[in-house]
């Protein structure tokens, strides 16, 4: 299955479903995650320097990524950033799309769920002069990388047990975001505090929170935790 995770800047992926992006790897899946912008600048941080990072969290995940470098902390959700990522829907032949959660803090996440709301509809529509044919990805599905201190709410947790410490390792991979600055640090036991938190809702040693505005179908019952 073809899955696209898109994110704002290089690292919110990671943050918000790193552990579930390595095991949809693991099981098969052809994931591609988008950056919208390159997160720079930032204290520590420059666009080259992000790139490699960035590059080395999807390798250590074994995900594919791209980057479609629009404007950092100024994102807004347009028609031609809509067509962008509709192209890159299209292109990729994505039948899961994962976005960031709303609301947020951060202007660029909540136009970056807006962009991919809206590119969702036009990946679907003929006559453009979009690349790659038309497409309507099934499941929209949205992750947690909020900037604000809410506390989520999902619609289900998808178990990654045994997938912990990849998602440590492919944020880490961020040195100027999470090593260098010493009050990020914590945010990756935060995460893992989190992780360890929803597994035990579901009675297993980790899980990621997602959220759906559309019912999921089942066929069985044999696949729940």
């Amino acid at each position: 299955m073809n899955i696209l995770v898109v994110g704002p800047h290089p690292d919110d992926q990671e943050l918000g479903m790193g552990g579930t992006i390595a095991r949809l790897v693991e099981q098969g899946h052809d994931v591609l995650m988008l950056d919208m912008t390159n997160g720079e600048p930032t204290p520590h941080g420059d666009p080259a320097t992000r790139a490699v990072e960035a590059a080395r969290a999807a390798e250590i995940l074994g995900a594919r990524r791209r980057l479609l470098d629009l404007p950092n902390r100024e994102l807004v959700h347009s028609i031609a950033a809509r067509h962008l990522v509709a192209g890159v829907i299209r292109e990729h032949r994505a039948e899961i799309v994962f976005t960031p959660s709303m609301p947020d803090a951060h202007p660029d996440h909540v136009a970056t769920t807006r962009i991919v709301e809206d590119a969702r509809f036009d990946a679907k529509l003929t006559g453009t002069d979009m690349p790659g044919e038309p497409i309507y990805p099934r499941l929209l599905i949205y992750y947690y990388c909020t900037h604000l201190r809410t506390i989520p709410r999902p619609s289900f947790l998808l178990d990654i047990s045994g997938y912990q410490d990849v998602k440590r390792r492919a944020i880490l991979a961020y040195e100027t975001q999470f090593v260098m600055p010493e009050k990020n640090r914590q945010i990756v036991d935060w995460l893992d505090a989190a992780g360890t938190y929803f597994g035990s809702r579901i009675r297993t040693a980790a899980a990621e929170p997602f959220f759906v505005k559309e019912p999921l179908g089942l066929t069985s019952l044999d696949d729940l935790t």
